[in-house]
């Protein structure tokens, strides 16, 4: 069973989803909760809202203090990966461990899997992210200084806004879209 909880955040409403195993989507920060309601029952029409248990609390917590530019630790944060496939699992591993406030090109992604002609399949799978901010597909970037694409509402716009929270160096070239 799917169950999910919005919370204010210093952007607006956000909200996770999260069952058995863990985390299952995020939903990035809404001027309008029930746009953020309506999501969630969109991707997940099953879904009932519910308070959260202490774990989801934290990570709440977490995604709250991480979007009022305070650079935190969310790798702890439990996701279920079960309807992961496996080429996404290793980019979302990489794109885990890139910490506030830096940023990596899709091709330097694509070199850590080993393969630097996977760019544009990295992009693909960030695209498909379900966990923004918690995977920081946001801190991936194009090459030759540009921000690059953002499949989330708002799209570069909203990368820029989340780089700029972070004070990434990415954030001050916000005119730089490819």
């Amino acid at each position: 069973m799917t169950q999910y909880t919005l919370f204010e955040t210093a952007i607006g409403t956000a909200g996770v989803a999260w069952g058995d195993q863990g985390l299952v989507a995020v939903h990035l920060p809404e001027r309008d909760p029930e746009v953020a309601r309506k999501g969630f029952l969109r991707r997940f029409p099953d879904a009932t809202e519910a308070a959260p248990t202490a774990e989801i609390a934290e990570a709440t917590a977490a995604i709250r203090a991480q979007l009022e530019g305070k650079p935190t630790d969310l790798s702890g944060i439990l996701l279920d990966l079960s309807r992961t496939p496996e080429f996404h699992l290793r980019v979302y591993e990489i794109a885990r461990a890139i910490p506030p406030g830096e940023t990596l090109t899709y091709g330097e992604v694509a070199e850590r899997l080993g393969d630097k002609l996977l760019a544009r399949d990295v992009g693909q799978a960030l695209g498909k992210n379900p966990w923004p901010i918690v995977v920081p597909c946001h801190r991936v970037t194009a090459a030759g200084g540009k921000l690059g694409g953002f499949s989330a509402r708002g799209g570069a716009n909203t990368k820029l806004k989340l780089l700029a929270i972070e004070g990434a160096k990415a954030a001050s070239q916000g005119d730089l879209f490819a």
